[in-house]
């Protein structure tokens, strides 16, 4: 091929009309798949969310059943210690003896009551959190099917487009290389600033294509000789001939049927 400085400005607008077709039909296909990788994406997101928060959950259970089992431990030895110092009682030489171990079995009844009141807490705890669990485990398998439901989907489109997407990604960038980087940043520009990402269109009874402003005679007949690029004043598109549009849109559509 021709160097780019050697190309012809028709070469230029079919070059660039080209380009136009294949990334408006990767628009389409872009446009099919819609928000589905989103949603899967903050679906997948959610599920790892709600199993971190089961698995956080079900380490608390383990800590307090670790506590319980703590506070069972102290009230055994709370007993044995309150059984020796009830045996020492009966030994004792004096009154104040007696009272100290009064006062260390006192003690030791108080951390009784102090471990089953812990125990109690706990256990209303462990209550709470199951409760927790299993309305998060049910909204997890409700979350789960919708995203098998949703990536049911994507996958579908996806093998159905992805082989079509890959190549008329290619094409775009052999046809981008074909292309000066000046009139490659332009069309890229005005793709990025109109909603239909329409950048190349052609004159459509009097008007640019999704225009409703018309264009004076002469500027088509100028337009239509193919000898300098013109862009529309009002939407800034580049603009072609209705002739070469067509005589593309017949390349391009045998060209995306062999896809």
């Amino acid at each position: 091929m021709a160097k780019k400085t050697d190309v012809t400005v028709e070469e230029k607008l079919r070059a660039l009309y080209d380009l136009q077709l294949i990334d408006s039909r990767i628009d389409e296909i872009r446009n099919v798949r819609g928000e589905l990788p989103l949603e899967v994406e903050d679906l997948e997101d959610e599920v790892a969310g709600l199993n971190t928060r089961i698995q956080k959950l079900n380490a608390d259970l383990e800590v307090y059943d670790n506590d319980i089992k703590s506070k069972k431990n102290l009230i055994e030895d709370a007993k044995t210690a309150i059984k020796k110092y009830s045996e020492q009682q009966k030994n004792v030489r004096n009154n104040r003896e007696f009272n100290a171990l009064s006062k260390e079995v006192e003690f030791q009844e108080l951390e009784i009551e102090l471990a089953e009141k812990h125990i109690k807490e706990y256990k209303a705890q462990i209550e709470q959190k199951k409760e927790v669990i299993v309305q998060t485990q049910e909204r997890l398998e409700d979350r789960e099917k919708h995203l098998a439901h949703k990536k049911g989907e994507l996958d579908a489109i996806l093998s159905e487009t992805q082989k079509e997407e890959e190549a008329l990604a290619k094409k775009s960038d052999e046809y981008e290389n074909q292309i000066e980087q000046r009139l490659i940043s332009a069309y890229k520009r005005i793709r990025n600033n109109v909603k239909n990402g329409l950048a190349v269109v052609p004159i459509e009874r009097g008007a640019s294509g999704g225009s409703y402003f018309t264009i004076p005679p002469q500027v088509i007949v100028e337009i239509a000789s193919r000898r300098k690029i013109i862009t529309d004043e009002h939407s800034g598109r580049i603009l072609v001939d209705e002739d070469l549009a067509k005589e593309e849109q017949e390349k391009m559509q045998k060209f995306f049927s062999k896809i």
